[in-house]
């Protein structure tokens, strides 16, 4: 041992010069003059705004896709030290001397570069010749598009990397598989694609195609080692067991993580909150974890309380009343009630504030010790600041006449008797005797009288209701919306008996602790449901287009424009790679259909094993 120490240690590497080369020249054609042009091109003014918030750490929702993407882009202004201090308003807008336009362009277009060998790595692993595999890389190096999405703050370069690299990665395994399998590269291979695979969803959720392509194809190289009697039933075991947690288990927790790491950042109270359930808002520091310090946890009668619609939609809103009552008759010649009008506002107000009152007493103060309410409970809600108590009866709502109106019962001393008993029904109870709580639960009302439920509607009221959202009472169904279900926001325990006193006390700000946050997986689902619901799928975005115009190359789009010199940047594919990709899969579609036809009439023109690589790629 000692004597093979006085020699020389020798490392020897094979290195493919066709790779290196190709990720020099990639690099080269994406990073050269990475800074030019100097102003908002394109997407950047949309994907900026999320890097701003991510340097100044707050919280911000994008529907378009999981935060991957961004927390790369925001990782670029880290390094470039910027302090988010920009605004995004407009595309062409010159960049300020404290944006460093550099670092938030390098990692797309190291992506977009590196591209270019992972291709080639893919036609080779396909066992095409390496020329073969040349050509693809040099049309991928030269194709416009990529060019263009590559130099530029945005995520299309980021989203085909780690396509590519799924999809290289699970190539690489299959070979590896049919020689040695359980080696160190069959492990690194599988392994990275469930990691590649991960990374591409948690960019834009375009990755799950691949992704479900990958699993497919690896669910058929499953059927196929089952049919492999070489294999004992503990190897075969062993091969399902690994694939199933580097494909299925790996991408899910990396996905989580993606989300974790996200939220662990994203902090700070931001601009949307509102969109947001009350308990999400409440986990964040600023807005309304500050305005609910402090709150008692548990609802009693006497509480004095805000209440917070949790659907949201169209506009995040809180149960509101006003002196105002319904006109007697509305424009169509139907009458009301002429009660006092109840509606819900989608700005915190004064008149937003309810107390929760015994029926079978009269004080509108919180007891020593509290009695807390629960699930089942029947409970008036007393207007804070006009002290009448919420209301429904058999007279149709003003917007949505199927409806009872809700009004704040004004006696008038006519044949119309108060009907304001509500019963409580906590929608995501553990238990039948659960305590109403503090943003935590998911209150419905029932009317008892009508059996109504108070619901959003969602239509807004006319000029004489302020254009405020209509709430109405709503026959019961089995069905469960979150238009008719409720949260409080902000409470207090009432101190004060008169009215006089109260009004004051409603205008105090609530100081008191909420002793419980959200969890991390609460707020990831919360998040993740927001993503998906909360677009508008009825918009057609303005540079929409058909596939067949891409296809054809009708239609470009228009990055940037210069403002005095004209120069412009367009997206536009090069003819020769798109012609030739068109001409090629079309002449594949007659050749595959010609040989096939000459082989249903017994003409083999092509080998028994030439045919199945051809016919399978992966073989």
């Amino acid at each position: 041992m000692l004597d093979n120490l006085k020699e020389p240690l020798f490392i020897t590497a094979d290195i493919n010069v066709v790779v290196v080369a190709l990720t020099v020249l990639g690099l080269a054609s994406r990073l050269w003059r990475l800074s030019y042009p100097g102003g908002v091109v394109f997407d950047e003014v949309y994907y900026g705004q999320f890097v701003s918030l991510y340097m100044k750490q707050i919280f911000f929702l994008d529907d378009s896709g999981p935060p991957l993407g961004h927390m790369i882009l925001a990782l670029g202004g880290y390094m470039g030290g910027f302090d988010g201090n920009f605004l995004w308003n407009r595309i062409g807008a010159e960049y300020t001397n404290n944006v460093p336009v550099w670092c938030l362009r390098i990692l797309p277009a190291v992506a977009g570069a590196l591209c270019i060998p992972v291709a080639y790595q893919i036609i080779v692993e396909l066992q095409f010749s390496h020329l073969t595999a040349l050509m693809a890389a040099l049309l991928v190096m030269f194709e416009n598009a990529l060019i263009a999405q590559s130099r530029f703050m945005l995520l299309e370069s980021v989203l085909i990397f780690f396509i590519l690299l799924a999809v290289l990665s699970y190539l690489r395994f299959y070979n590896v598989q049919r020689s040695s399998p359980f080696s160190v590269s069959w492990w690194l291979s599988l392994f990275m694609t469930g990691i590649a695979s991960a990374c591409a969803i948690g960019v834009k959720y375009m990755g799950l195609f691949t992704y479900l392509l990958l699993l497919a194809v690896a669910s058929v190289h499953i059927w196929q080692l089952i049919g492999d009697k070489t294999l004992s039933n503990v190897t075969l075991a062993f091969h399902v067991l690994v694939r199933g947690l580097a494909l299925l288990v790996i991408p899910v927790v990396l996905y989580l993580i993606f989300f974790y790491i996200h939220l662990s950042i994203l902090y700070r109270s931001g601009p949307h909150d509102q969109i947001m359930t009350s308990a999400f808002q409440a986990s964040l520091e600023g807005g309304l974890a500050r305005i609910t310090q402090g709150q008692p946890l548990e609802v009693a009668y006497g509480s004095q309380i805000t209440l917070r619609n949790v659907l949201g939609k169209p506009v995040p809103c809180w149960l509101h009343s006003h002196k105002d009552p319904y006109p007697i008759r509305y424009e169509n010649g139907r009458g009301s009630s002429h009660q006092q009008q109840v509606t819900c506002y989608p700005f915190k107000d004064i008149n937003n504030w309810w107390i929760v009152k015994d029926p079978g007493k009269q004080q509108l103060v919180v007891s020593n010790p509290p009695h807390p309410v629960r699930h089942g409970s029947i409970v008036q809600l007393v207007h804070g600041m006009t002290s009448r108590c919420l209301n429904t009866h058999d007279v149709a709502a003003p917007v949505s006449p199927h409806a009872q109106e809700v009004s704040c019962y004004v006696d008038y001393n006519i044949s119309m008797p108060a009907q304001n008993l509500w019963r409580v029904e906590i929608m995501n109870r553990e238990s039948e005797k659960e305590v109403w709580k503090t943003i935590l639960s998911e209150v419905r009302f029932v009317h008892v009288n009508t059996s109504a439920v108070l619901k959003l509607s969602g239509q807004s009221l006319p000029d004489w209701g302020y254009r405020q959202l209509e709430v109405v009472g709503e026959q019961m169904s089995k069905g469960y919306h979150q238009s008719m279900a409720w949260n409080v926001e902000e409470h207090r325990y009432g101190k004060s008996q008169e009215q006089k006193d109260r009004e004051l006390e409603l205008h105090m700000p609530t100081q008191m602790d909420m002793s419980k946050n959200l969890s991390f997986m609460a707020k990831f689902v919360e998040l993740q449901w927001k993503m998906l619901t909360l677009k508008n799928e009825e918009a057609e975005h303005k540079y929409s287009s058909s596939p067949l115009d891409w296809v054809t190359m009708d239609t470009n789009i228009a990055y940037w424009l210069h403002p005095t010199s004209n120069a412009q940047i367009h997206l536009l594919g090069n003819t020769l790679t798109w012609n030739s990709a068109n001409v090629g899969a079309l002449l594949y579609v007659f050749v595959f259909l010609f040989y096939l036809l000459r082989r249903r009439r017994k003409i083999h023109d092509i080998p028994e094993e030439a045919q199945y690589r051809r016919t399978h790629l992966v073989h």
